[in-house]
């Protein structure tokens, strides 16, 4: 046999390990930093809402994120731990939903709400303790958060001073999508949603001023932005949960640089409101608002016909396919395609019954405890340290009280929360081993 018949295969072999290695490269990658592919699938949610016509690439992400986190656990041989807090009654509501939707006819829009409200948070809860397990993966986190807060504030603000060209992606100013085309909504295509998300990423970014990550010029457009952005929302409920996060947030930390803060919030959002109200056409808007009372009105009927419903049926509720039609034969006065009850745990109770609610509850104090001050946190100074979990309960709360004027489907939103919630107790699991 010649000596370039004896080459040959091994020039063969070399080269389809040579392409095998070239193709696993990018795998390798994503193991090495899996917050970086964890983040963009949060932005893909972001920009993805329910009646929205964008195609599901946060879907594909979600999915290459699910496999990278369980391939990098594998390989890197770390204890598989799915216990704890949140786990077992997030789980348990879970199975409820799933096993309702598969008794519905197949629509898109079901297993997307069902994504959105229970399984999204489930998983997001567990990958982020294991992906976020270090401070620079943290502080990529915690980045993304102040910069997708700048991205909602400015979009609010355009839309409020009537900038649209400036306002992207363009499906947010289609009056077709969503509701609530005549408020500032962001990408969430509903005002209370955009709110909800601009208090809880305000209250980020202003920990992340705490501990000076965040200051000079970017703080001070952080201060005189927010309040502005939120006024654009045109909407009580989280006008209030604002102001009373922010005014209670002196009681839930002593830093003298926090509470400063708070203070140039206030005095901000006092000098917007006085500046806004000087222009007519938004005097008259703001006016308006504060004195429309039909939406009142619809609501409480919708609240009356849902405690009905739950009085027939409290113990399992109606069930999803049966929910719907029962709400809207029992609403008069009103005409619409499709009622909502504008209450989270009114739905609950209506749609699970006692016993969802009940599950619902201990998930809500499940979450409080993850988030108690323990020993052998992150250091001062990194993102999710010893006095970020002081300010843990007033996050759960601001979510919790806008959660009774809006249903929790907004996947960014409750991403948000549960991923939050898995850092923290991926932080408390890994003091727990330690201290073993």
């Amino acid at each position: 046999m010649s000596a370039y018949e004896q080459t040959l295969p091994t020039l063969r072999w070399q080269l389809l390990a040579a392409s095998i290695k070239a193709a696993l490269r990018p795998l390798q990658a994503l193991m090495a930093a899996p917050s970086l592919l964890y983040i963009a699938t949060m932005a893909l949610m972001l920009f993805h809402p329910p009646d929205a016509p964008v195609h599901s690439y946060d879907r594909f992400a979600f999915c290459i994120l699910v496999w990278i986190a369980l391939l990098r656990t594998c390989v890197l041989q770390e204890p598989f731990r799915w216990g704890g807090p949140v786990t077992l009654p997030l789980m348990v509501l879970l199975v409820l939903a799933f096993s309702q939707a598969v008794a519905q006819p197949y629509k898109a829009e079901t297993w997307s709400l069902f994504a959105a409200k229970w399984l999204l948070p489930f998983v997001l809860f567990h990958v982020a303790a294991r992906v976020f397990d270090n401070p620079e993966a943290l502080n990529r986190f915690e980045i993304f958060a102040v910069l997708v807060l700048a991205y909602l504030s400015l979009t609010s603000i355009f839309f409020m001073v009537g900038a649209n060209n400036l306002i992207y992606p363009r499906f947010i100013l289609d009056e077709g999508l969503g509701i609530h085309a005549d408020r500032a909504r962001g990408p969430f295509l509903q005002a209370v949603a955009n709110g909800v998300a601009l208090n809880l990423l305000g209250l980020i970014a202003l920990d992340s001023f705490r501990r000076r990550r965040l200051r000079g010029v970017l703080a001070a457009l952080l201060v005189i932005g927010l309040p502005l952005a939120i006024m654009a929302t045109k909407t009580r409920a989280v006008w209030l949960s604002f102001a009373a996060s922010i005014a209670a947030l002196p009681f839930f930390s002593s830093n003298r640089r926090l509470r400063k803060s708070c203070v140039g919030l206030i005095l901000c959002g006092a000098l917007a409101l006085l500046v806004t109200y000087s222009f007519s056409d938004h005097h008259r808007s703001l006016s308006e608002r504060l004195e429309e009372n039909g939406p009142v009105k619809f609501r409480m009927a919708v609240y009356q016909a849902g405690w009905q419903m739950f009085l027939s049926k409290p113990l399992v509720g109606w069930g999803a396919k049966d929910m719907q039609n029962e709400l809207s034969r029992r609403i008069s006065g009103f005409r619409d395609e499709r009622y909502a009850f504008h209450n989270t745990y009114l739905e609950i109770l209506v749609q699970y019954g006692t016993i969802g609610l009940a599950v619902y509850v201990w998930v809500v104090i499940d979450l409080f405890r993850v988030g108690r001050r323990r020993p052998g946190a992150y250091p001062a100074g990194c993102f999710l340290d010893q006095d970020f979990r002081s300010l843990w309960p007033l996050i759960l709360l601001v979510y919790l009280v806008n959660a009774s004027f809006v249903v929790m489907n907004y996947q960014f939103v409750n991403g948000l929360l549960f991923s939050l919630a898995g850092m923290l107790n991926g932080q408390n699991q890994r003091n727990e081993l330690n201290v073993a």
